[in-house]
């Protein structure tokens, strides 16, 4: 309960401090002191939902050169996402896991608990391509994701995703306070491995450290590109790390298991779990390689992610100046190339100046 606790207090402190920093312009017509009780009660993305809520509906109903009204969906749309992925890692994973253990310890699984856990795998490979959605929406010319791209994206998160929560569990299972040593360490050198990157999200160092200390934990159950230039050598470093660590808590239970017939049926799962991995992998180099947006549509790569040439993309962008959407920014340059016109809003700021 405590973790559900600090998860939601971060996930709320998060949204708190976007809205602080959004220009007065794209804020909701709310007195600042009800949205921060709001937030204090825990229900900052209940009201951010509501509010999308009401902009898309005026969206659907206005004339189609109402551009601004749009692009300010957009905006809306990928704040609802990110603090949906920050939701699903922080609290929906490590509460997966934990019902992941107690199947395991107690020996027993009712349907509904079966169903939930699929379900749930899912939900978590769904939340990573909604947010690689939302932020190609933020591309001035789109290059959306075909049915075959996304099909293949949310599938290589899932292989990916599935042997890591699957071992933890495994862990967990003979050495429970062993896993609250595992996770704290491996959280530091994720916290760390984020500061060495330089990440320039927030308005400021105090909840710079916060988004840091957020995207660790999703690090330490899936990749999270949080740094802009080409990414090949810190995906290898990062798959890298994760698969050997993996390994090591699966052989650790391996070792330390007492040969019995209650949980005989999980030597063939884990003996699954590699080439899983293996095959997340390679539906990933796939993706990059053959089905991604850019050599589907123009021949060339993401600059991050593949290292082709850069066409320059384009980001979306209010008609006024001052009115900057930098979070999205940000994230979309850790992405996609950056068009020479976009490389003057950079700032640290809500306002390019």
């Amino acid at each position: 309960l405590s973790l559900l606790a600090a998860a939601s207090a971060a996930a709320q402190a998060c949204s708190w401090l976007w809205l602080r920093s959004d220009p007065p312009a794209l804020r909701p017509a709310v007195p600042a002191a009800l949205l921060a009780a709001l937030h204090l009660l825990q229900l900052g993305f209940f009201f951010r939902c509501l509010h999308a809520l009401k902009v898309g509906w005026k969206v659907c109903w206005a004339k189609a050169e109402e551009e601004e009204e749009q692009r300010h969906m957009a905006f809306l749309s990928h704040d609802i996402s990110m603090l949906r992925l920050f939701e699903t890692f922080l609290e929906n994973t490590p509460q997966l896991t934990l019902l992941l253990y107690i199947i395991l310890r107690t020996n027993k699984a009712e349907l509904s608990q079966g169903l939930g856990i699929g379900t749930a795998f899912l939900c978590v490979s769904w939340s990573l391509l909604d947010y690689h959605q939302s932020l190609r929406s933020f591309l001035q010319d789109k290059h959306e994701l075909s049915l075959g791209s996304s099909i293949i994206y949310f599938l290589w998160n899932l292989f990916l995703i599935c042997p890591r929560i699957l071992v933890v569990a495994l862990f967990a299972l003979l050495w429970p306070y062993g896993v609250a040593l595992h996770f704290p360490l491996v959280w530091l050198a994720m916290f760390l491995w984020v500061s060495l990157q330089g990440t320039d999200f927030m308005e400021s160092p105090g909840p710079e450290q916060l988004y840091r200390a957020v995207v660790a934990v999703i690090l330490y159950f899936s990749w999270f590109n949080v740094a802009q230039g080409r990414t090949l050598h810190r995906s290898i470093i990062y798959h890298g790390f994760i698969l050997v660590d993996s390994t090591l808590l699966a052989l650790a239970w391996l070792w330390g298991r007492a040969p019995s017939e209650e949980h005989s049926y999980l030597l063939p799962v884990v003996s699954a779990a590699l080439p899983c991995y293996l095959l997340g992998l390679g539906l990933r180099v796939t993706y990059y390689k053959w089905l991604h947006p850019n050599m589907q549509q123009e021949g060339g790569f993401d600059e991050v992610d593949a290292g082709g040439g850069s066409e320059g993309l384009e980001f979306r962008s209010f008609l006024e100046p001052d009115l900057v959407n930098r979070r999205m920014q940000w994230l979309a340059q850790t992405q996609f190339p950056l068009s020479q016109p976009a490389q003057q809003h950079l700032l640290n700021g809500a306002a390019a100046v």
